[in-house]
């Protein structure tokens, strides 16, 4: 019988029409308790997951997206747009380039290193390819 390799066992997705009933493949969480009688599911707290967040947030290095500037997210998000000349006030989700576009703005210091940094770079891999000999 064919017994297909594990490299061909990552791409063979196993699926509920390929095994009997009452198979169910979960998402690799893990469980936060277990069912009981007539189907109630009890939490077990030992198995929740807590997060501690660290003491003193003022002197703790904060990752390149986390602003203490940026405002907390509100359940709508304005946005003033200007069409034909007049501001238009939207209210939508806040969508990624919206928070990237805001973390810009109050981060200026920061994106302007970060782009000399990447001229740099480039302006060094061009003299680099300039320098290289060219063989005939």
């Amino acid at each position: 019988m064919f017994k297909p390799s594990p490299q061909m066992m990552a791409r063979l997705r196993l699926t509920t029409k390929q095994v009997g009933g009452g198979y169910y493949k979960g998402t690799r969480t893990g469980s936060m308790g277990h069912f009981e009688k007539k189907g109630k599911y009890v939490l077990d707290w030992a198995k929740i997951r807590t997060y501690v967040a660290p003491d003193d947030l003022d002197d703790f290095n904060l990752t390149p997206f986390v602003s203490n500037q940026v405002d907390p997210k509100r359940d709508n998000y304005v946005q003033t747009l200007h069409r034909n000349g007049r501001e238009v006030r939207v209210v939508d989700r806040m969508k990624g380039s919206d928070y990237l576009q805001l973390w810009n703005e109050l981060n200026i210091e920061e994106v302007s290193q970060h782009e000399a940094e990447r001229e740099e770079a480039e302006r060094a891999e061009r003299l680099r390819e300039a320098a290289k000999p060219v063989s005939p």
